[in-house]
């Protein structure tokens, strides 16, 4: 015996409408402020890193690719630096966390409030 139920719910097709918008507009916004806050946290390091040379502080980078940050530094030495003598990538990104759960927490808003929940 096969059970069939049959439901129409409210609001399913705008909600649809409003979720391809979030993904074309609101997309690209977030991705940005995604990019801004890497860019942020690069500087940051870049402040914070060990100068001795200039060298290590000049191969640090950021890129954005999709969802995807991503802050390090390319020098040969840089990790046993982070990790031996005095970080500077983790204190960067700890420091410029709480914005980057801002830019979350604003996308999920925004997304919320087009879709009209």
């Amino acid at each position: 015996m096969a059970i069939e139920i049959n439901c129409e719910v409210q609001g399913v097709e705008e909600f649809k409408q409003a979720m391809q918008r979030f993904d074309s507009a609101m997309q690209l916004g977030v991705h940005e402020q995604l990019a801004n806050w890497a860019a942020e946290t690069e500087n940051l390091a870049r402040q914070l890193v060990p100068v001795r040379t200039g060298y290590l502080r000049s191969t640090i980078y950021s890129k954005t690719s999709e969802w995807i940050a991503e802050i390090g530094a390319e020098a040969t030495y840089a990790s046993f630096i982070e990790f031996r003598t005095r970080p500077y990538l983790g204190p960067a990104i700890q420091e410029q966390l709480p914005k980057l759960e801002q830019i979350i927490a604003n996308a999920i808003d925004a997304a919320k409030s087009e879709a009209r929940l």
